[in-house]
């Protein structure tokens, strides 16, 4: 048998996973007396295929095939509201599958060996023992351009509250939205049961008036990240237009793209009209989706400038956007984000 690498006898005597050898998933020839005859046959990542994991965990391989984090179906749905029928087409043959899809987290991405981008890589998060969770090799590496920084106070000034705490990742996000439902879900919007605020915090338990005014007021109307989010955070510029990332901190306020009576936290994408110019997608219907995606910067604070003072909103209209804090040659729907709250009536 080819010893080349060796797993620490404490692995092999402790974790359930080798007890049936390497080649159970990783194929290869276990009596081949070199590497390279031992890696005849060798499948670096069983794990790109649930169904090799699904020999001894049926039931989240089953649901995993279509879970967000397999499919990027996400990924497919913020872009396509700008494609024509045809270039729905041309972008699901010639770009979705060949560049979107090396985003997709195969089970050992979470559980055996860190993600890979661009040939970089965390490595084997524990001496390839399975984890049930690592979250700064595995959330942080794939989530570390937004939202894992804002969350551990590596981008900005301040850490999530719930950072601060002792919280982590998979305290809200748990481990069967990770998994999947069985659900074909085309965006994590979607999701109904995906985290929300007032899991931990319901309204009417409030533990003062002032709270609970205000929470009575802007209920169904205003998001709580919109008072709640204490900084500024990332926002991206021509990620996607081949002259490399450029991200800026900002606030930015206004109507939530999928439900405008709702004001909430936004963030800019980064994507350009000539972002698939060379596959021939010119992106017929730009104008029809803003720049902007709401979203929920991970700055959370119980106090902040707004929650202080209602006129840092009202009158001051500190953080929402303007026509002319809009991205530059951006489409038409940005404007239709736009909102400018009232001052607050005398005696209120």
């Amino acid at each position: 048998m080819y010893k080349g690498f060796v797993v620490s006898p404490d692995v092999l005597d402790n974790d359930p996973h080798f007890e049936q050898g390497c080649t159970f998933c990783h194929q290869g020839d276990e009596n081949g007396s070199t590497r390279e005859a031992a890696h005849i046959g060798l499948i670096r990542r069983p794990s790109d295929d649930p169904d090799s994991c699904g020999g001894c965990h049926e039931d989240i391989a089953a649901t995993y095939k279509t879970s967000l984090h397999y499919t990027t179906a996400g990924l497919r749905q913020g872009i396509i509201g700008r494609f024509s029928s045809r270039e729905i087409e041309t972008f699901d043959r010639s770009v979705f599958q060949q560049s979107c899809r090396n985003c997709h987290a195969a089970c050992g991405d979470c559980h055996v060996k860190g993600p890979s981008f661009d040939e970089i890589c965390t490595g084997l998060l524990k001496g390839h023992r399975f984890v049930r969770s690592e979250e700064k090799k595995t959330c942080g590496f794939c989530h570390g351009g937004r939202v894992y920084p804002e969350f551990t106070g590596q981008y900005g000034v301040v850490k999530d509250v719930h950072f601060d705490i002792g919280m982590t990742c998979m305290n809200c996000h748990k481990k069967e939205a990770m998994h999947g439902n069985g659900v074909s879900y085309s965006s994590r919007k979607d999701v109904a049961d995906r985290p929300r605020c007032e899991n931990c915090h319901p309204t009417g338990k409030e533990k003062s008036e002032k709270a609970k005014k205000a929470h009575g007021l802007h209920k169904d109307t205003v998001t709580c990240t919109a008072c709640h989010s204490l900084s500024t955070y990332k926002n991206c510029y021509n990620c996607h237009i081949g002259k490399g990332g450029e991200s800026k901190s900002g606030f930015f306020l206004g109507k939530n793209p999928r439900n405008p009576a709702v004001i909430t936290t936004l963030r800019a994408v980064p994507t350009a009209k000539d972002t698939f110019k060379k596959v021939g997608i010119t992106m017929e219907k730009y104008n029809d989706v803003p720049n902007y995606h709401d979203a929920v910067p991970h700055v959370i604070r119980k106090i902040t400038e707004r929650t202080n003072n209602c006129n840092m909103c009202h009158l001051v209209k500190m953080g929402f956007l303007t026509k002319s804090k809009l991205v530059k040659g951006g489409p038409k729907a940005n404007e239709s984000l736009i909102y400018q709250p009232r001052p607050i009536p005398p005696g209120n």
